[in-house]
């Protein structure tokens, strides 16, 4: 049987934890944020956790990354 593909683009935006949590990181933060204030970009930061349904989804598609 041949190798599964990983899916490039969802490898590029998720990563899963060690115990198999599937992060991601927050919207709003990659232009225009001159008009968006330092508290607001401050609060877009960090990485959030997926919801056991949307990561169940995700990781199908990352198949060497569980």
């Amino acid at each position: 049987m041949p190798k599964m593909k990983t899916n490039r683009s969802v490898y590029k935006k998720f990563r899963v934890s060690g115990n198999g949590k599937v992060k991601r990181g927050q919207a709003n933060r990659s232009h225009n944020t001159a008009k968006r204030s330092q508290k607001r970009m401050r609060h877009l930061r960090g990485l959030l956790v997926l919801e056991p349904a949307d990561a169940k989804r995700v990781v199908k598609l990352l198949p060497y990354m569980r």
